[in-house]
């Protein structure tokens, strides 16, 4: 059995940096694994969407509408806008965040109130976190990618030492005992 999960939000927030730790445990756990990654604007502060398979044996990196058994989400706009991918008994993971998409930055649209509500209402399960300040009780804001990963990881059967593991193998060392507690603080 294929297990998909994908990662969503905004460039520079992180999200490659989670899918390859989150590839890394899947990996050092003997799974096949298929990770694709599409960047579009990301530079520029646009959607970033990256699809993580796993299982025996996997062969295609694409996640089709209605297969994503997890959606994890940086920002709640990029959480909804990707809803439809969504299996019916599939979660989603979010960080509470609002970042503001070019439309909204120019004045041209608002950004949509109660996002977290109206997809709970929608039948969806919701997981909202404040991953920001979790990071910044860790030390850093740049490690809400970790937490996040903290927070996917009480819905999968991986230790949190195969976590602690794969980061060790991913972040620098300057900023390693900094991402080891935003993890643990997602875990929480």
């Amino acid at each position: 059995m294929v297990k998909n999960i994908m990662i969503v939000g905004v460039g520079g927030q992180g999200a490659l940096l989670a899918s390859k730790t989150l590839g890394k445990v899947l990996l050092d756990a003997g799974f096949d694994v298929k990770v694709s990654e599409v960047h579009g604007m990301s530079q520029r502060g646009g959607s970033v969407v990256t699809y993580v398979r796993y299982g025996q044996k996997v062969y295609s990196p694409i996640i089709d509408e209605g297969e994503a058994d997890f959606i994890v989400s940086f920002e709640q706009l990029e959480a909804a806008r990707y809803t439809r991918y969504l299996k019916k008994d599939g979660q989603i993971v979010v960080n509470t965040q609002e970042i503001d998409p070019m439309p909204v930055i120019t004045g041209a649209a608002k950004y949509p109130e109660n996002l977290i509500e109206k997809m709970q209402n929608e039948g969806f399960r919701v997981d909202s976190v404040d991953c920001l300040t979790l990071a910044e009780k860790a030390g850093t804001a740049k490690a809400v990618n970790i937490v996040l990963m903290g927070r996917l990881s009480k819905y999968l059967e991986f230790s949190e030492s195969q976590w602690l593991s794969a980061i060790e193998k991913l972040v620098k060392p300057a900023f390693l005992e900094m991402n080891k507690k935003a993890f643990i603080e997602g875990r929480q």
